[in-house]
């Protein structure tokens, strides 16, 4: 896939690029360094002088394809899809992109192997990739054909006009809806998990979280949980610190007889629409483990009540309203 712009402004190549692209400078470099730019039709420099009147022209380069001779077979499904982009329901215990630690197969190679042409802005071995998911966390992910849509998409995931509600499964009810907000960054005492510190020494996290149904032994609770910011394992993070754990999160610090994976699933994606400008709400459905416990531990009908998103986005608008109305919000 390719975009063409006719330039009509002086200066770097990187800098008018990333103006152009409404992206980050060094997003442009990189698109520059992977060759992926031409300026009439020669790839030039990142510091390359532009006077004004030239052809540029951006190539979105089609995801290289998976070398093995078998097929990737992945539980992946696509709920919706366009011209600019794709939101897909990942399953639980499915890598996003590649990394040196990682053997198995990824979110990345499915979308390469299937043949889709991409967004670049994220680097080779991200293309599409506006956000990802943990491995053991399910659920909805958007992902970008052209980089015109992704620059788009990374412009609202900053402003949190693109957000996701997520549905967990936690060792007990919390005390009450409430929102939780600290700076995070690595413990430092294990750098495999972040943790709450000192104001002034990480960055700045907010969530909010509210109870959806008890289990019916009273041994565990469905919540949602909305994301003002978006850290690294921030749910976790800050439930750790209100007292509760995630089902199967034993690194931050579930104790109990589950011993599955991580019940952390993003339920509900929303976003505006970059070409039409429409307000878009995908519900992923659950998987097949979280819908088996719910149904051994909790009314089903009580779940099936919560699990209509209007009754999930309902109950963060009562939230709000009532952290407004107290001044902490």
């Amino acid at each position: 896939m390719q975009e063409t712009f006719h330039n009509a402004h002086a200066g770097r190549l990187d800098s008018v690029l990333a103006a152009l692209l409404c992206t980050s400078r060094n997003q442009a470099a990189q698109l520059l360094k992977a060759g992926a730019v031409t300026v009439n039709g020669i790839a030039r420099s990142a510091s390359w002088k532009l006077c004004g009147g030239e052809e540029i022209c951006v190539c979105a380069k089609q995801a290289k394809q998976q070398q093995t001779a078998q097929e990737i077979t992945l539980d992946v499904q696509i709920l919706y899809e366009d011209e600019c982009l794709l939101v897909l329901n990942k399953p639980p215990m499915l890598v996003v992109h590649g990394a040196p630690s990682v053997r198995e197969p990824t979110l990345c190679d499915w979308l390469a192997q299937k043949g889709y042409c991409l967004s670049t802005l994220a680097g080779e071995n991200r293309h599409g990739i506006v956000h990802r998911l943990d491995k053991q966390t399910s659920g909805a992910i958007v992902i970008a054909k052209d980089n015109a849509t992704h620059s788009a998409l990374s412009a609202q995931l900053q402003s949190r006009e693109l957000g996701r509600y997520y549905l967990a499964i936690v060792d007990r009810e919390l005390r009450e809806d409430t929102i939780f907000a600290c700076d995070m960054a690595r413990a430092p005492h294990n750098r495999l998990k972040m943790g709450k510190v000192p104001q002034g020494k990480g960055r700045f996290s907010q969530s909010l979280f509210v109870n959806l149904a008890p289990s019916l032994r009273g041994d565990s609770a469905l919540v949602a949980a909305k994301l003002k910011t978006g850290r690294t394992h921030q749910i976790r993070c800050h439930l750790e610190n209100l007292g509760r754990h995630i089902l199967g999160d034993r690194l931050y610090g579930y104790r109990g007889g589950y011993d599955g994976r991580i019940m952390l699933h993003a339920y509900l994606l929303y976003l505006t629409h970059p070409k039409t400008q429409e307000s878009l709400i995908l519900k992923a459905p659950l998987f097949l483990d979280m819908l088996r416990y719910l149904s051994q531990n909790y009314d089903r009908e009580r779940i099936d009540e919560v699990l209509g998103h209007g009754s999930i986005i309902a109950a963060f608008g009562l939230l709000d309203e009532r952290l407004h109305a107290s001044g902490t919000e």
